[in-house]
């Protein structure tokens, strides 16, 4: 309640601004649409345009019933009005939390997910503690949360706390009855020990599924489950409730709008000019204006090199340095080894929720190989974050402090940096992987544009030659001009490795790097393949090969190349002219080598 949302969170990240405009849409004009009103009160709060907000051009939606097959026709006509537009997300987020939006201001969203979260870890409590020691399960518990991303996300205006918890809330609707028993400590209500639990666990998870596609074979064991114990009627129960309450929010949706897919028809995403803003009558064909429709597929590019590039995916998912499962949710990986390890690890529903995990992480890696993670390099794997809620159900009964002290000591080593200043992790995820226990793990070759360096702006990114280079930390500089005749290069600082992705159009088959040095120091670069080394001498620049291999990601071929100097200096104590207070060790130039040239 104290926090100033604006300042201390730095402001939008990510797909804030579309969220939090549908929630004070709905709270304080009581609808959906975007008009001036709305610009206005955006301006009021952040002192600035909504940065990256997605809007659609509505249509009227007209639904006819006859005699023809198919016997109902829906046809649609463009918006008659013109001072409106409608918000292309998910709506049910900005819903479900404008009642706090309305009381608390922007301040209702943080209220809304604490009470979220304190609610879903009373229930996974719950759930463990129901056949476990209470000490163990209390401690296993706030591991599952509090040594994972999770956490950190309560400070982000966005679904992912809702749609963890729905998941949360859901698969304990279902699985309670499994656990408790007759004499168990239960939380004495008969409800939970009914059918009638699932059919409420699956109308949970229609509504996430409708705020995201992603969780849709999350209903698959709950439906199985009961076909396999013969409750034929809790099976289509379950079903008809899941397809209900996904059927009437879309429907919602396109009441709304006009249109089912809140992603799909004439959407765009919008930077420094807005729809309304007065600045002119063509901002949405303006070059502010960025198309964003999803209304199909793009298999053509999914599938292709898929063998190759969804074998590195499924590495870097599980241990990737920014996004992976075991280095962000270490307990979830815990869950798992000790059910694999328990007398559990046969029961029907444990098997059915493992295959549903495994298989949404699957169909993320097929169908969405260059943002599995969620796009806008957010800390963790956010599109796996309300997946990763599942896997708590997994848990064996534990009756020692042992698992919960693991989870929290392998969690922590990725996740307590995160959690000190969660609004920075969230406004500068890449600050968490720049040092650390991260440094170790792989780089997500395959996903360049998504990698938290992207929100560092001039840091980014910049073009060496004819390939792109992304500098992922602070131990190398941008290129720069080093001679009268124009040439570029690159200075390897000496405090530590740098490393750099490069994205070229072509595979690169080595690098010829021609490096030089006011001082003695030794040198070595790797490209993916074998490491190469010199030993420098002041001043006497030196040629070397270095072996290059790296993946075929989103139209170009990327590979991560590692540079480190033994020694370093500063130009300003050598000469104190100098206005140069950079800590430098390598000067590095190169000339990147078709695989074509080199044959």
């Amino acid at each position: 309640m104290s926090v100033d949302v604006v300042k201390t969170g730095f402001g939008l990240k990510g797909d804030e601004a579309t969220y939090v405009a549908i929630g004070l849409s709905a709270a304080f004009d009581g609808d959906l649409t975007y008009e001036r009103r709305d610009l206005e009160r955006f301006f009021g709060l952040y002192r600035s345009g909504p940065e990256g907000i997605f809007l659609k051009r509505g249509k009227q939606l007209r639904v006819r019933v006859d005699a023809t097959p198919p016997f109902v026709h829906r046809a649609t006509s463009p918006d008659r009005r013109s001072d409106r537009l409608y918000f292309g997300k998910a709506l049910l987020y900005g819903v479900a939390a404008a009642p706090f939006v309305r009381l608390f201001g922007l301040n209702g969203f943080l209220v809304f997910h604490v009470l979220l979260l304190v609610g879903a870890a009373v229930c996974l409590y719950r759930f463990l503690a129901a056949r476990s020691e209470p000490g163990a399960a209390l401690l296993f518990t706030t591991a599952f949360i509090g040594a994972s991303c999770v956490f950190v996300y309560v400070v982000f205006l966005a679904p992912e706390i809702l749609n963890f918890s729905l998941v949360v809330f859901a698969y304990f609707c279902w699985l309670y009855k499994e656990v408790a028993g007759s004499e168990g400590p239960g939380l004495h209500t008969p409800w939970l020990l009914r059918p009638s639990s699932t059919a409420v666990g699956a109308a949970l998870l229609g509504a996430v599924t409708y705020s995201n596609p992603r969780h849709a074979l999350l209903i698959a064991p709950v439906v199985l489950y009961a076909l396999w114990r013969r409750r034929f009627v809790e099976s289509v129960m379950a079903a008809a409730a899941f397809g209900a309450v996904a059927g009437m929010l879309y429907t919602a949706t396109a009441l709304n709008t006009g249109e089912f897919n809140y992603q799909g028809g004439d959407r765009k995403t919008f930077y420094s000019k807005f729809p309304f803003d007065g600045s002119s009558q063509g901002v949405w064909t303006s070059e502010a204006a960025k198309e964003m429709s999803t209304n199909d597929a793009d298999t053509g590019t999914v599938f292709t090199d898929f063998t190759n590039r969804f074998t590195h995916n499924v590495e870097y998912f599980l241990i990737g340095r920014h996004f992976g499962f075991i280095p962000y949710f270490f307990p979830g990986a815990i869950a798992i080894v000790l059910w694999l390890a328990s007398r559990d690890r046969w029961l029907p529903w444990k098997i059915l929720t493992f295959l549903a995990v495994a298989g949404s992480a699957i169909a993320l890696l097929v169908f969405a190989p260059f943002t599995w993670s969620g796009g806008g390099g957010p800390p963790g794997n956010r599109y796996f974050m309300s997946i990763y809620a599942a896997t708590f159900f997994l848990t064996p009964p534990v009756t020692t402090m042992i698992p919960g002290l693991v989870a929290w000591t392998g969690g922590a080593l990725f996740t307590a940096k995160m959690l000190l200043n969660p609004f920075v992790a969230v406004k500068s995820p890449n600050q968490t992987t720049e040092r650390g226990f991260a440094r170790r793990l792989p780089v997500e070759v395959t996903m360049a544009n998504d990698l938290p360096i992207m929100l560092e702006g001039a840091r980014a990114h910049a073009w060496f030659s004819d390939v792109l280079l992304y500098f992922l930390d602070e131990h190398a500089y941008s290129p720069e001009t080093i001679d009268a005749d124009g040439n570029r290069g690159v200075w390897i600082s000496g405090s530590g490795r740098a490393d750099i992705l490069v994205r070229c159009e072509w595979p690169i088959d080595r690098l010829v790097l021609s490096v030089s040095s006011p001082i003695r120091t030794v040198f070595t670069a790797s490209m993916g393949s074998t490491e190469s080394r010199v030993e420098l001498e002041p001043n006497k620049p030196a040629t070397i090969d270095v072996p290059a291999a790296g993946i075929r990601d989103l139209n170009s071929y990327a590979y991560l190349l590692r540079a480190r100097s033994t020694e370093g200096f500063t130009e300003h104590l050598r000469d104190p002219a100098s206005t140069d207070y950079r800590n430098l060790g390598v000067l590095m130039r190169f000339k990147a080598i078709p695989k074509q040239a080199a044959r």
